[in-house]
């Protein structure tokens, strides 16, 4: 047994074992990690993708977010490593810049989704107006809440129709009119759309006058989006100077190129200049959010 404990191999093994162990335990750890994200994701994703109407399989987003996060992370890094002088220091900084970028491609393509996401809902909350107008009208003329909701689901007026549409199938397979509108309220979160809901839902069950109601939300919505309008175009300097100052770095960087194309060409060789760089890009993306934060207005 002293001979097992003396031999000047055992700390050797006894410190591969450890090692062994530990690289054990932080891949069980980032395996866990790793699942629990991917469940996260595809299932945020599905929601994403129901709310704009896209027949996708949500883990195909996974898939596109990270073929671009690998392919744009390694191609920055090979551009950074054969562009440095000095092998040793660009080696760390191509790891290291390729893994920023990776990073922050990776969540590309469902910020994607939610823009066109906010766009569909700024689509529907323009259309509401009208759409409220003629369910009133259509309840003046005597029909009753079911057939102004058909009627409206049978306009080919892109987004609103095809919610309207789905609100109406939900009604013929038995869900409650109740229900039925909040669950599009749910799929929407449009504040407008909940100030509909609202209103219809205690027009009946208190017996309000249901025309006069909506008449009154249609010249509120209108309201609303006049003074949005408004504030937009008081706003648009700011969002344009925001776009000015996000682009003048890059700009520069070209026009200095087109001067003295030697010193910017040393100035990507020298890991120093991958730094500054890096810093100004991350400076630039929060002087751009700070402004575009000042000149967004909530109505």
């Amino acid at each position: 047994m002293n001979g097992v404990f003396g031999s000047p191999f055992f700390p050797a093994i006894c410190a591969m074992i450890s090692v062994s162990l530990g690289f054990y335990m932080i891949a069980d750890f980032l395996s866990y990690v790793g699942v629990r994200y991917r469940s996260r994701f595809i299932e945020e994703t599905a929601v994403e993708l129901d709310d704009v109407l896209i027949q996708l399989p949500p883990g195909r987003i996974l898939d596109l977010s990270t073929a671009l996060s690998l392919l744009s992370g390694f191609s920055v890094a090979g551009m950074v490593f054969y562009g440095s002088s000095e092998r040793g220091v660009g080696l760390l900084l191509a790891a290291a810049v390729g893994l920023v970028v990776a990073m922050a491609v990776f969540p590309v393509p469902r910020l994607i989704l939610r823009f066109l996401r906010r766009r569909r809902l700024m689509k529907f909350n323009e259309q509401l107006e009208g759409v409220l107008d003629r369910m009133a009208g259509s309840l003046k003329a005597g029909f009753s809440i079911n057939q102004a909701l058909d009627e409206i689901a049978a306009m080919k007026r892109s987004p609103i129709s095809l919610e309207f549409r789905l609100l109406t199938q939900e009604m013929q397979l038995g869900v409650p009119l109740e229900e039925a509108f909040e669950n599009m309220n749910r799929r929407l979160g449009s504040e407008d759309f909940e100030l509909v809901t609202t209103a219809i839902l205690t027009a009946r069950q208190t017996g309000g006058e249901l025309t006069a109601i909506l008449e009154r939300l249609a010249s509120l919505i209108r309201e609303r989006l006049r003074i949005q309008r408004k504030l937009r175009a008081m706003t648009s300097m700011g969002r344009l100077q925001a776009m000015m100052i996000g682009a003048m770095p890059f700009l520069l960087l070209l026009g200095m190129y087109y001067v003295s194309p030697v010193m910017v060409v040393n100035f990507f060789r020298s890991p120093l200049g991958y730094l500054c760089l890096l810093a100004a890009c991350v400076l630039d993306v929060l002087g751009f959010l700070v402004i575009r934060k000042i000149t967004t207005i909530n109505v």
